[in-house]
């Protein structure tokens, strides 16, 4: 039996623009705690690392003594427990799938292509965003950064996804969208397609790359490349 190919996809930013949602919950948090909010561009360069991170990292470009009380653990905690409940129960007001996703999970399912969710978010979060906008029943295998003790850009979060799915390290590809995935994808060996415009601090041009695109219009020619 041939291998099957397999593809990991990173979710905010790669596959859903989950910024607006995000910002939502981000400034909910901040107000009940007495930090400035920040606007939706603000929050596109702080995802891609978890909750615990986009608050810590938000906080941390305020000023670095600001730092310094979500430095405590006690108030961390309550301050990433009251994101992940506001944004659970807000997962989907204003988050959209990125342009061709659908057509393009369509084709890698007429393609046989093993596909899995590899993303910071938390498994239950990622889970039920993937059910609302439509697009749960594509992938075999859903990992957050909580389902194993590592998280990308570890990779192991990408080489235990593609062990679980039966996979070769060689006959799969990485899709994400910030250096939190190339890193990971690097680490592993394993090429990445990166989008342009990510959840990232970063220029493009300075994250490590196989491919670059804008949306998942005419990804196929790529990955049929691969196959």
């Amino acid at each position: 039996m041939k291998q099957k190919f397999t593809i990991l996809f990173d979710l905010d930013g790669t596959l859903v623009d989950t910024a607006p949602d995000l910002m939502l919950a981000h400034n909910h948090v901040m107000k009940k705690f007495g930090y400035p909010t920040k606007s939706t561009e603000d929050i596109r360069n702080l995802v891609g690392k978890g909750a615990g991170a986009l608050i810590g990292r938000s906080i941390w470009g305020q000023a670095k003594q600001e730092f310094s009380k979500v430095n405590d653990e006690k108030t961390k905690a309550k301050m990433i427990k009251e994101f992940i409940n506001f944004y659970g129960k807000n997962i989907l007001n204003e988050s959209t799938l990125i342009n061709g996703v659908k057509k393009f999970l369509n084709w890698c399912k007429k393609e046989n292509i093993s596909m899995a969710v590899c993303t910071n978010k938390t498994e239950h979060l990622a889970v039920d965003l993937l059910k609302k906008i439509g697009i749960y029943d594509y992938f075999e295998y859903v990992a957050g950064h909580n389902t194993f003790e590592y998280c990308k850009p570890d990779p192991r979060h990408l080489t235990t996804i593609i062990e679980i799915l039966n996979g070769d390290k060689n006959k799969s590809i990485m899709i994400g969208d910030s250096e939190t995935d190339a890193n990971a994808a690097k680490a592993a060996e394993i090429p990445v397609i990166l989008l342009k415009n990510g959840y990232t601090e970063k220029n493009t041009t300075e994250i490590y790359h196989n491919h670059l695109i804008k949306d998942f219009i005419g990804i196929e020619k790529i990955i049929s490349k691969y196959l």
